[in-house]
């Protein structure tokens, strides 16, 4: 079917209480996973490229882009395509031509002032083109250590008041929430302060998202978009599903050299994975 808009996806899980999963993808294993597992379990689903991921595909957008474009109109479910943690204007402006309908603007390594500023400037460019636009206040744990601007850090918290101004001012559609979660964690040992969501999600007017969502246990996630969370982001969890499933297989047949032998074992993990959490979003907490 025809690619969905990210804003829809998001849009549809907020009036009905639930949550989009998005899961970041690096190679063409990762896009057929997490379309055969959103499949498997009759979900929309929202596939992200990350700024990272572009730098690791030689600083080119539209081979995966294309690529990613091209299994999603072939999938039986609906798909956004987002393009995540954006800082170079470069790359932004590129989305549009590239098949994307939302980007996550991500300016939280600078200060509060210049944060707000080229955030606004980036979603006043980004709304021209129709793109819907994600943004976050402070920096995601687990890539940079725990700075002062690591406002997703296992201790760092998101501001109800500085967070209802910062989207105002800047105009952006959605907003990346710091409750606890942490990005690149590889133990599912994250606990999230559902008490401050409550009050972000009565403050706020617009859809949250979660980061970071690899690291958080299934009940958490569930609860968490009881909470108020739409958008789920995932990534980590997928790499390590990939990772373990193929260090598996290579041990047991060390004599393997066709790739396709050990990428199919890796793929499959990762349907796997992408299944069972876009499962825990709609368990009995989320629903409830």
């Amino acid at each position: 079917m025809p690619l969905v808009t990210t804003g829809e996806l998001v849009t549809r899980a907020a009036a009905t209480h639930s949550a989009v999963a998005a899961f970041n993808i690096i190679t063409l294993e990762h896009v057929e996973a997490v379309l055969a597992g959103a499949e498997s379990v009759g979900a929309p689903v929202v596939l992200q490229v990350s700024e990272n991921a572009v730098k690791f595909r030689y600083g080119r957008l539209l081979p995966l882009a294309r690529a990613a474009v091209a299994a999603a109109e072939r999938a039986a479910v609906p798909v956004g395509l987002h393009l995540d943690h954006v800082q170079s204007d470069d790359l932004l402006r590129q989305a549009p031509d590239a098949g994307f309908s939302s980007v996550m603007y991500d300016a939280a390594r600078l200060p509060y002032d210049e944060n707000l500023a080229a955030t606004r400037a980036a979603a006043d460019w980004a709304h021209a083109q129709g793109l819907w636009v994600e943004a976050e206040l402070g920096r995601i744990g687990g890539k940079n250590g725990e700075s002062p601007l690591d406002a997703h850090a296992p201790r760092a918290r998101t501001d109800p008041g500085e967070a209802r101004a910062f989207v105002a001012d800047s105009g952006v559609d959605a907003l990346a929430v710091a409750i606890g979660s942490s990005h690149a964690m590889t133990t599912r040992t994250a606990a999230l302060d559902h008490t401050l969501l409550k009050h972000l999600a009565d403050t706020l007017d617009i859809p949250l998202v979660l980061h970071g969502s690899s690291g958080v246990p299934d009940g958490e996630l569930a609860k968490a978009v009881a909470g108020g969370i739409t958008k789920i982001n995932v990534g980590t969890a997928l790499n390590i599903a990939m990772t373990d499933a193929i260090r598996e297989f290579l041990a047991a047949h060390p004599e393997a050299v066709d790739s396709r032998t050990y990428l199919s074992v890796g793929r499959e993990a990762m349907v796997r994975a992408v299944a069972g959490i876009i499962r825990a979003l709609t368990g009995p907490t989320a629903t409830s």
